[in-house]
């Protein structure tokens, strides 16, 4: 349970962090994704030779293999790829809505482990579930209302066909 609140607070702290950050970079995600793989490139390697080194050194003739390789480069790709998708949802709404969509995401993600996997659902796990969608539900209600609300009234096609004329003149 500590590892799953330390793990929502740090996923928390990643969106909240990166639409602060996003400003400093020109907003561009391109930019903030580059610097976030260097940066963990920098960190992770050392810390994986401390606490992995006997390990990694135990399977020395795995790492050659170009299975290895080949499977590493796909995960990359993904990670890369989800990075990159992450960063543009955040910047585009918000970190609140990224991390319901988020959550959202992996409550329908267990709801089909139970149909593909057959894990065996729980009356607590299943009511977990669908609280999750049940509030993700109503979020994204309460968003596109208030996002109509806020949106300018549409103008007739020939109004703004005659504004458009207008400010070419």
């Amino acid at each position: 349970t500590l590892a799953g609140v330390m793990s929502s607070l740090f996923v928390s702290l990643n969106s909240i962090f990166t639409k602060k950050v996003l400003p400093v970079v020109d907003d561009n995600h391109w930019k903030l994704t580059f610097y976030n793989n260097v940066n963990a490139s920098v960190l992770f390697i050392p810390l994986m030779i401390i606490f992995e080194g006997d390990i990694i050194m135990a399977a020395q003739e795995q790492l050659t293999s170009s299975a290895f390789w080949s499977a590493m480069s796909v995960a990359g790709f993904f990670g890369f790829s989800i990075g990159i998708v992450t960063v543009l949802q955040i910047k585009a709404t918000s970190p609140l809505t990224h991390n319901i969509s988020g959550t959202a995401k992996a409550a329908l993600q267990s709801l089909m482990a139970f149909y593909i996997w057959g894990n065996q659902p729980t009356v607590m796990g299943v009511l977990g579930i669908f609280t999750v969608l049940g509030g993700s539900l109503i979020y994204t209600f309460v968003k596109m209302s208030e996002n109509a609300k806020n949106a300018p009234p549409p103008q007739a096609p020939l109004v703004q066909k005659e504004q458009e004329m207008q400010s070419k003149v």
